[in-house]
């Protein structure tokens, strides 16, 4: 229910059908009434009939149909005007699980980290149905936008960004340095495989997550969530001897 009703709230323009059950009829009231003045079908069905409309029983409820989403390319040039602003800037590079895109997004709407570029990676996950369900409304709030030629598109980056990527076990770089004012441009690279000889290549440095050793490494959302924090929360600086935040890196 929380990913339907930040659509509805946010972008219930590109709602075309709306299926949900009893328990959902009264708080969509009002929104169904809008769909029937712009004659667009609305219906409340039972349990069965809405898992077979959603294709999985994780619907919470309600079930909105809605017109494809265009993802815009990623312009260099618009995230020089970005980073101008102090914006920090994730990157992801073949996060190929649905699930693990949908817990970023959710966390990056949470700390108020507004965009998200993914690359051609052939592995990479795109915006889905499985996708929005997890983000919980955060698809609403974080703008996703899609780069070609990524190792190139982070060469033209670096003029305006710090960009680091994220590699286990690589080195322990601070995420934040108090002799650079350029904003970090972060890269998560694939689950199982990490970023690829040509990404690692194109970054200024490689951070880590350090752990007890006990495990590995950590689910890419989880570590994504850490960083994501770090991002969203630098130290603030008090002249030229600011102090660092410790490393954070990925697995």
């Amino acid at each position: 229910m929380p990913a339907v009703s930040a659509l509805l709230e946010h972008n219930g323009r590109l709602v075309e059908r709306l299926f949900f059950d009893a328990r959902n009829a009264a708080a969509l009231a009002g929104f169904c009434r809008e769909l029937g003045k712009a004659r667009k079908p609305f219906r409340q069905v039972d349990t069965e009939e809405l898992a077979r409309v959603a294709g999985t029983v994780l619907h919470g409820g309600v079930v909105a149909v809605t017109r494809p989403r265009h993802i815009p390319a990623f312009d260099p040039a618009e995230a020089a005007r970005w980073a101008a602003e102090g914006k920090p800037l994730l990157l992801l590079d073949g996060i190929g699980n649905p699930h693990n895109l949908g817990a970023i997004v959710r966390t990056a709407a949470f700390f108020g980290l507004d965009r998200i570029v993914i690359s051609d990676h052939p592995a990479q996950a795109a915006p889905s149905e499985a996708s929005y369900r997890v983000a919980e409304g955060g698809m609403e709030h974080v703008k996703i936008h899609r780069a070609s030629g990524f190792a190139q598109v982070l060469k033209q980056l670096a003029a305006s960004y710090r960009v680091l990527g994220t590699a286990l076990g690589r080195g322990q770089q601070s995420l934040h340095r108090s002799d650079d004012r350029r904003p970090i441009a972060l890269i998560l690279g694939n689950e199982e495989e990490g970023l690829g000889r040509e990404t690692l290549n194109a970054c200024e440095g490689i951070v880590t997550l350090a752990g007890s050793g006990k495990v590995q490494s950590l689910n890419v959302a989880a570590t994504a969530a850490i960083l994501i924090h770090d991002l969203a929360n630098p130290p603030r600086r008090q002249g030229r001897n600011a102090g660092l935040v410790s490393g954070s890196e990925a697995g």
